[in-house]
């Protein structure tokens, strides 16, 4: 009986040993609670998508790039069969040449007119001041040789004059009515020829119109050539921006119509992590605020990202987050964007946890799962 005592004592002392042994492994290795002011989430890293498109339908002649391939903004990445637009490009450069080349001897017309026309009708004009002038000094003479004709008329009926005399008197009168007549003439050609001048002013109209016709013409030929040239540079389709082809829908020989997506490509310089934050933490965080990023690939070296984006309304949280407990629960969407994606060294896909610091106190430590 005096061994139950004993054996109860010891008992106990191995369930104190124990317990003290438990509390002392506890506090020595039970990790720290999370920091006060830090949130931590994880997700998926994603990135601004472009979609790559042809403008204008054709056959794939030349693929010049392919998936996981980074690419610089404007990099060529497919050529469409351009046949038939170079033939089109070819007769939109005839033309315009065709044009210019009317334009400039239609020019060169128009300025040989505008020289040659003043000067036709200022020497027209000083022709019909010479012609009135000469028919002025006609006028006169026939005057003259007509009066002195009558007055040897009636000196020879009262035979104070030798007839002779008046003979001579009544010819000189004759050759001054044929030289009237001749400068009434001189004085209608020459308004003839001044009328005729002054229609070069009608020509220098019509040159000009034919001149602003041609020109106008021209214009619509450039402006066909550069629409075929517009069509032309379509045919190669670049690269809209600089970032890492995620998905190629295409291939050599294959007819595309215009406007069908071509490439995907995302931006690995517009990166963003979008984790979840439960509904109880949601008014912690805030737009601008700081943010660390933590990847499995490098696990000792966080990026730099910064709040920019949460959701308006809480969703369930999606299937991708770890814990089965924690799909159950209400959560928004947040998006982090990396500050900065050093050598391109992260990329779309790899899962990355975060922490969010919303006070500014608090010092950063890596996330706890």
């Amino acid at each position: 009986m005096e061994n139950k005592p004993r054996t109860s004592t010891v008992i106990a002392l191995l369930i104190s040993g124990f317990l003290v042994a438990l509390a002392v492994w506890w506090l020595a290795w039970r990790e720290p609670p999370f920091p006060e002011g830090l949130v931590q989430a994880n997700g998926r890293i994603e990135g601004d998508h472009y979609t790559v498109a042809g403008k204008w339908s054709g056959r794939v002649t030349e693929l010049l790039a392919r998936e996981g391939d980074q690419v610089e903004k404007g990099r060529i990445l497919v050529k469409l069969d351009d046949v038939q637009t170079r033939a089109r490009l070819d007769q939109a450069k005839s033309a315009v040449d065709a044009i210019k080349a009317k334009l400039t001897a239609a020019r060169t017309s128009l300025s040989v007119f505008k020289k040659n026309v003043p000067l036709k009708v200022e020497t027209a004009k000083a022709g019909v001041t010479h012609a009135n002038a000469g028919q002025v000094s006609a006028n006169a003479t026939e005057e003259q040789t007509h009066k002195d004709a009558e007055r040897f008329s009636e000196l020879l009926k009262r035979q104070t004059v030798e007839k002779q005399r008046t003979e001579q008197a009544e010819l000189s009168w004759k050759v001054a009515r044929a030289q009237h007549t001749t400068a009434q003439t001189a004085v209608i050609q020459a308004e003839k020829l001044l009328a005729e001048a002054e229609l070069g002013w009608d020509q220098i109209k019509a040159q000009e119109d034919e001149v602003a016709a041609l020109a106008a013409q021209l214009t619509q030929a450039e402006a066909a050539l550069a629409e075929a040239q517009s069509v032309l540079d379509d045919l190669v389709i670049r690269a809209p921006a600089t970032g890492m082809i995620t998905t190629r829908i295409v291939d050599v020989g294959e007819v595309v119509a215009a406007g069908n997506p071509l490439f995907d490509i995302v931006d690995l310089d517009r990166l963003y992590l979008k984790v979840y934050v439960p509904e109880k933490e949601i008014g912690k965080v805030r737009l601008g605020l700081p943010a660390r990023i933590y990847t499995d690939a490098f696990p000792d070296q966080p990026f730099p990202a910064t709040l920019r984006y949460i959701a308006s309304q809480a969703e369930f949280t999606p299937k991708e987050v770890q814990t089965a407990d924690e799909r159950v629960k209400l959560v928004y969407a947040v998006k982090l964007y990396l500050d900065g994606n050093p050598d391109h060294r992260l990329t779309p896909g790899l899962p990355a946890d975060a922490v969010i610091r919303w006070q500014e106190s608090a010092l950063w430590a890596k996330p706890r799962w």
